[in-house]
């Protein structure tokens, strides 16, 4: 099963405009799984403490960073998302010449929340993460059924300076540092000859199974996957509508735009079928560190019928229900060996509400219009709101604690009335 799913974006000055980064990820997934935004305080811990992940227990950090997460509800890790300090990570599946057939490990949704929890830079979380594969390595079904779905895992990383992608095969990787213009990422290897940094056995594990011969200037795309450069740089991969949808916004690239990008069907960008987007996200993050970021979650399928609601990270944050799915416990399916013998709902309250909202829009166009007129809407007026936080900060902290959750209980209050 090789679906085309997930695409992850980033624009730096000079293809943004007022000296931001903007990240932007569409998380595409089966169909009927749910994700989750949810929000973890920073905590300390004591050195003998573990965390278990979705499939292995590991070693804890002394310290965990505040993080938000777009998440799908069965697992541990996560699609996407940010923390205290700004950074922003989304992965991407891909597939090359090693198996990715293994024992239960890491997943890459567990080493996105780990690099999060874990890094104040995009280069520390790209340390962070290759560490862990070193460690632990990369492997398990990515999918809550017993397909047996699995990958390796691309990383796209930014903070307020610079961005980096990651790739990894195994536990071999390669990275890629990008400190101006855009860049996305899909399901395949992008990373050529620009190599910043790599696994110190990366170059000579390709020798040995024939991949490189040497003496050929070391391509990491082209050894580690069955695609040329060619064939990677070829017109309609969704790959490429990506790029050509940054460049068509190059030197004008805003958070409006990224959800543009992000709503966009034509490109594939945004889609539908087995495999659609069942969360969306979008930040922006001022270069200048006195200013705070604004990270925006959609929790519901389909952008282009969801809103975009931000997260800011303040002091005493709280913690929200709407978009937290139930809790299993020990009895979860997912934890429970043999794995997956049971499908749970895992619906969210905001979840249940969205799903009969895109059922009416589908449905009845006049009302669906006005609907996501109301939408649109009421994400524009938010948005200006947020334009005075990064302009000249948060002045009072306590008056954003229950910002992401207010905003969705808006968003709810127009579901009621459609």
């Amino acid at each position: 099963m090789f679906p085309s799913s997930c695409d992850t974006f980033v624009a730096l000055p000079p293809s943004s405009e007022g000296q931001r980064i903007i990240f932007g990820k569409n998380s595409d997934r089966p169909c009927d799984e749910v994700q989750e935004v949810v929000y973890f305080p920073a905590r300390d811990y004591g050195p003998e403490e573990k965390v278990e992940c979705t499939y292995i227990q590991i070693e804890q950090a002394a310290h965990t960073y505040a993080v938000v997460l777009s998440k799908p509800a069965w697992l541990w890790g996560a699609e996407m998302g940010a923390n205290e300090h700004q950074v922003c990570i989304g992965n991407e599946a891909v597939w090359g010449r090693e198996s990715a057939d293994g024992e239960e490990a890491l997943l890459g949704m567990d080493l996105v929340r780990l690099g999060l929890e874990r890094a104040d830079t995009a280069e520390k979380a790209v340390d962070v993460i290759a560490a862990l594969l070193e460690m632990y390595g990369q492997g398990g079904s990515c999918m809550e059924d017993q397909s047996e779905f699995t990958y390796h895992n691309s990383f796209l990383i930014s903070d307020r300076k610079e961005a980096w992608v990651l790739e990894t095969s195994g536990k071999y990787w390669a990275a890629e540092r990008v400190q101006e213009g855009y860049r996305n990422i899909s399901n395949q290897y992008g990373i050529t000859t620009k190599i910043d940094k790599e696994h110190p056995g990366m170059r000579e594990y390709a020798l040995s199974k024939g991949w490189w011969d040497g003496k050929s200037e070391f391509n990491f795309a082209t050894v580690y996957s069955f695609l040329t450069t060619a064939r990677i740089e070829s017109a309609g991969t969704r790959y490429c509508e990506g790029k050509s949808l940054l460049e068509k916004r190059n030197g004008h690239i805003t958070a409006e735009a990224m959800m543009d990008i992000l709503r966009d069907k034509d490109s594939g960008i945004n889609m539908e079928g087995m495999f659609m987007t069942t969360g969306s996200m979008v930040s922006v993050v001022p270069t200048n560190p006195t200013l705070p970021g604004v990270h925006y979650f959609t929790a519901t399928p389909d952008p282009e019928r969801s809103v975009f609601k931000p997260f800011v990270f303040v002091k005493n944050a709280r913690e929200w229900k709407e978009t937290s799915s139930p809790s299993f416990g020990p009895d979860d399916p997912a934890k429970k060996k043999p794995r997956f013998q049971s499908k749970p709902d895992r619906k969210h309250p905001l979840f249940v509400k969205h799903e009969v909202i895109a059922a009416i829009i589908e449905s009845y166009k006049e009302k669906g219009q006005k609907i996501t007129e109301n939408l649109r809407q009421l994400e524009k007026e938010t948005m200006k709101k947020m334009e005075n936080i990064l302009a000249v900060g948060v002045q009072q902290p306590d008056d954003y604690v229950n910002l992401f959750s207010e905003c969705v209980q808006t968003e709810l209050s127009v579901y009621s009335k459609g």
